[in-house]
């Protein structure tokens, strides 16, 4: 089923209002989405990371569909609370297992591996998280427009519609933020 962005508004809009066969319509669209997404942040994530795509999908859908109380704007507007929705999921996530005592959270690897694995570059999500978390206290929107790039996986038109600026203000907050977030990260 190929819909138009405009239906997608619309549809969500009318489930805002208690239409429930609006989210008839919007389920398949949004499962689909909430896919691709949950695919690019476990295809991040350090190997042998244990929370599935599925898994992921299931609770941020279920965060969503509860959330009765939020009137959506639009799909770019539910695809970024979708973002924050798996952000936080994986941070959680990642926060109990790094929790884990006795070598629970150790990574287990053959030793013909480990030469991959010290070549790979490693992505630890509570870093970034504290991160982006220091950056929202002094830059909110270049915070915002990471969350959306990164963990949204929106192109930076629609970021910028989301955020109602323009796309030379998100690319400029995006190699801004990207620069302090390298910074940041490579103090460690």
């Amino acid at each position: 089923m190929v819909s138009s962005s405009h239906d997608v508004t619309r549809w969500l809009r009318a489930w805002s209002e208690g239409d429930e066969a609006a989210l008839e319509r919007l389920a398949p669209i949004v499962d689909a989405e909430l896919h691709r997404l949950a695919g690019l942040f476990l295809r991040r994530e350090r190997q042998g990371h244990t929370l599935q795509t599925t898994a992921l999908v299931n609770e941020a859908y279920l965060r969503l569909i509860d959330d009765t109380a939020v009137q959506w704007q639009d799909r770019a507007h539910f695809y970024g609370i979708a973002a924050q929705l798996m952000r936080r999921i994986l941070v959680d996530h990642a926060r109990r297992r790094q929790k884990l005592k006795r070598g629970g959270g150790a990574l287990r690897i053959s030793l013909s591996a480990v030469e991959q694995l010290a070549q790979a570059p490693t992505f630890d999500i509570v870093r970034l998280d504290e991160a982006l978390s220091a950056l929202f206290e002094f830059d909110e929107r270049k915070s915002r427009i990471v969350e959306l790039k990164f963990f949204g996986g929106l192109q930076e038109e629609a970021i910028a519609e989301v955020m109602k600026v323009s796309l030379r203000t998100v690319q400029r907050e995006w190699n801004l933020a990207r620069a302090w977030l390298f910074n940041e990260l490579a103090k460690s």
